[in-house]
């Protein structure tokens, strides 16, 4: 069977090259169902953007990389193609927007947009092998139980990183591009749960409090969630992209930095009370229980003078804490790095060294912060390699 182009997986940017191929493309994944990380997405909503997309959200060796996709197919074409399918979506926090009815909705309009330009989908369909022979790809698939070969001018590297290993997902964008000749840089999980081998938080599990998290490279203003097993919810889950095994963060419980004063002014009116009773008024209580074995906060809050007062909100403001791993692949939402940014062009997603070759969406060394910017990404990237094949045949 001879076609135009084969995209390998059938997710976000698969979906998005697929859309914009045009005529001859066919869009397979091992998956029962296409877009199975769209569904489950913004738990059934899907996050598929954020309102604030800009370069500075995004990680890769390659600071600049990203930014011609980003500049060509920004958030707000998107946004205009989920309005020309009459999906409502909202604005939850921080520019996150969300489907108003199920995330099933941006699956069924992608995968009309590529119904409408002619484009293939087999499902059920796995890679057993692919070669190129100096000017075509060819690839044995097995589809459905048939073994079927597939030659193609174009082949589209779309199936991700290893994050969320339950839903199929593997390396194998990784080994096809290193098979032909492309780096691969370091792989790590990222917007992760980080763990403690103690698990020190088993009886906050559940609790959740205002935070700012934060590392020598960046911070994040979110809540902070803990967990059984140890640190969750959307703080943890930024700066985990930038965290490493044996490194600490700081967590400041009051962000606003006004619990001093808060303090000192309920030490006038509401003195006799317990000092817990009082912190609990503007932290979880049984967070200030837990702190409570780390600091001394014994005693009513008349007898804490503005020194006490001033070490106890400093402590809270720099608790320092050294997790020791983070919850992996199992839980990741995405993969930090990936196909190395170097060998492909950042307008077309093109290899630099095997014409027909491109790269897109979380396979490639681009990732982004938590709240739809990854999406954006895919959408971003898939466009650009669909228009730049369409244009080329």
């Amino acid at each position: 069977m001879q076609i135009s182009t084969l995209i390998l997986g059938a997710g976000a940017a698969g979906m998005m090259c697929a859309a914009h191929a045009g005529p001859g493309t066919l869009l397979i994944d091992h998956a029962k169902r296409a877009g199975e990380k769209i569904r489950i997405s913004g738990g059934g909503r899907c996050n598929f953007t954020n309102l604030y997309t800009e370069p500075g959200n995004f990680l890769g060796q390659n600071p600049h990389f990203h930014k011609s996709a980003l500049s060509r197919y920004t958030q707000w074409d998107f946004i205009d193609l989920i309005a020309r399918h009459g999906i409502a979506y909202h604005e939850k926090t921080l520019g996150q927007l969300f489907c108003d009815g199920k995330s099933t909705q941006i699956i069924e309009m992608m995968r009309a947009e590529m119904t409408q330009v002619g484009a293939d989908l087999w499902l059920h369909c796995s890679v057993a092998e692919v070669n190129h022979d100096g000017t075509h790809f060819t690839a044995t698939l097995d589809h459905a139980g048939t073994r079927k070969t597939v030659t193609a001018r174009n082949l589209v590297l779309a199936t991700g990183g290893k994050s969320i290993p339950k839903m199929g997902a593997s390396g194998l964008a990784y080994d096809l591009a290193q098979q032909f000749g492309h780096r691969v840089t370091e792989t790590r999980p990222a917007l992760v749960p980080l763990t403690f081998s103690d698990k020190r938080f088993s009886s906050l599990s559940g609790t959740a409090a205002a935070a700012h998290v934060s590392n020598a490279r960046t911070g994040f203003d979110e809540a902070v969630l803990f967990t059984h097993r140890g640190l969750s919810g959307p703080a943890i889950l930024q700066i985990s992209s930038y965290w490493r095994e044996g490194e600490e963060i700081e967590i400041d419980l009051a962000p606003e930095g006004q619990l001093f004063d808060a303090l000192k002014a309920q030490r006038q009116t509401q003195g006799r009370r317990y000092l817990t009773t009082e912190l609990a008024q503007h932290l979880p209580s049984r967070l200030v229980d837990h702190l409570a074995q780390e600091i001394d906060l014994t005693g009513n809050l008349a007898d804490q003078s503005d020194a006490r007062l001033t070490e106890i909100t400093d402590h809270l403001r720099h608790w320092r804490l050294k997790p020791t791993g983070s919850e992996g692949y199992r839980t990741a939402e995405v993969t930090l790095g990936g196909i190395d940014t170097d060998g492909l062009s950042s307008k077309t997603m093109m290899s630099k060294t095997l014409p027909g070759l491109y790269a897109i969406g979380e396979a490639v060394d681009v990732t982004g912060w938590l709240g739809g910017y990854n999406f954006q990404w895919a959408w971003s990237s898939g466009w650009a390699a669909g228009t730049a094949i369409r244009a080329s045949s």
